[in-house]
């Protein structure tokens, strides 16, 4: 079913993990989608899956959280595909470090790329969706915000922050046909999680479902989230987390 037909989608952080499974998933149902990554060859390596797989794609080496760099990125979008009305807000970085040992310019890193980089995104592509009377924004945040982590402070507060952001979005454009909504993962077996969850198997043993998630699942809500079933859905937390938190 190509349900994306005709859209025109961006996804920040596409080169890998969930943001390449989001990338494929949203080209196989329709999309034109643009894979927005700092790190071209990995954006290019998504795109080559699509196009292998008869969709339409192309790879933007941009920075997610500079205006600079996201101008340059939309241009390059639009000039290809046309006005965007999907953005999948997904670049991100996590780190574990003890609170007391936190540096100024690890926090603000790690808020400048997962917080504000989301609302310079939006900023930058919610007047397309406006001017289309439709538009989806999924933000990507994090169960650890609906849980706490321990020796990840700046990583959890960016998260929180885009589910805050994520409800004032949807509040502000309910009436003007763009939904805004957030997806927070629970654990999803990525190069991300590998490197930052201790004992990974251990957790992973003691959850629920017995079992990491895949980002294919994390794929599948966002391709609900970003089509017309879900017209009435707006300023949610769709948590896809195999029962680790109940919310």
């Amino acid at each position: 079913m190509m349900a994306l037909t005709g859209k025109v989608a961006v996804v920040t952080g596409g080169g890998s993990g969930i943001g390449r499974a989001i990338s494929f998933r949203l080209a196989r149902d329709g999309a034109s989608v643009a894979v927005w990554d700092l790190n071209g060859p990995a954006a290019q390596e998504t795109v080559a899956m699509i196009l292998d797989a008869g969709g339409r794609a192309i790879a933007c080496e941009a920075d997610a959280a500079s205006r600079e760099g996201i101008a340059g990125a939309l241009s390059r979008t639009r000039a290809e595909f046309g006005p965007v009305t999907i953005l999948v807000n997904n670049a991100g970085v996590t780190g574990r470090v003890p609170f007391l040992e936190m540096t100024e310019e690890a926090w603000d890193r790690v808020i400048r790329i997962n917080l504000k980089g989301p609302f310079l995104c939006s900023q930058a592509v919610i007047p397309d969706m406006l001017a289309a009377g439709w538009g989806r924004v999924v933000n990507i945040s994090s169960s650890s915000t609906q849980m706490g982590v321990g020796q990840m402070a700046h990583y959890v507060a960016s998260k929180g922050g885009v589910n805050g952001f994520t409800k004032a979005l949807a509040m502000e454009y309910a009436g003007q046909g763009v939904t805004v909504n957030t997806i927070p993962p629970g654990y999803i077996d990525t190069p991300m999680l590998r490197g930052t969850v201790q004992n990974m198997e251990t957790s992973v043993a003691n959850s629920p479902m017995r079992r990491a998630g895949r980002p294919e699942d994390i794929a599948g809500a966002c391709a609900y989230l970003v089509s017309d079933d879900a017209s009435y859905v707006t300023g949610q937390m769709i948590s896809v987390n195999g029962g680790r938190y109940l919310m």
